[in-house]
């Protein structure tokens, strides 16, 4: 089993940016597909981006949003530039030790993380 822990969240102006962290411990991580989901008031939770060796992101964040891991750290990062209301959202973080035929699938995730609340103001 595989514990994930997010951090970074916290409220931004439209236009800024933030780092989202998601340390993972329990397996070893190189071995891990991670992707960050997020999930609005009363709305679907919806894929965000994910990585393996590729990375993969949502139309509506491509662009604005880079993932990245760091196997020494055990660590997946997304950063988030040019920060939107609509981005709103409590952003978790997902683990699966099989790569996915679709990322967006949050089924096929078997490990997620407690979640961290960001929010943009207008």
């Amino acid at each position: 089993q595989v514990q994930l822990v997010e951090s970074g969240g916290g409220l931004v102006q439209a236009g800024g940016s933030l780092r989202l962290s998601c340390a993972a411990s329990g397996r070893t991580f190189s071995w891990l597909h991670i992707a960050w989901f997020r999930q609005a008031p009363g709305q679907e939770r919806e894929f965000v981006a994910a990585i393996f060796w590729a990375t993969y992101y949502a139309a509506s964040v491509k662009g604005r949003f880079t993932i990245s891991r760091d196997n020494a750290k055990s660590t997946v990062y997304l950063q988030m530039n040019s920060l939107k209301p609509e981005d709103t959202a409590v952003y978790y973080c997902a683990a699966v030790d099989i790569p996915l035929s679709n990322y967006g699938e949050d089924d096929k995730y078997n490990s997620w993380g407690q979640g961290t609340q960001v929010t943009v103001s207008s």
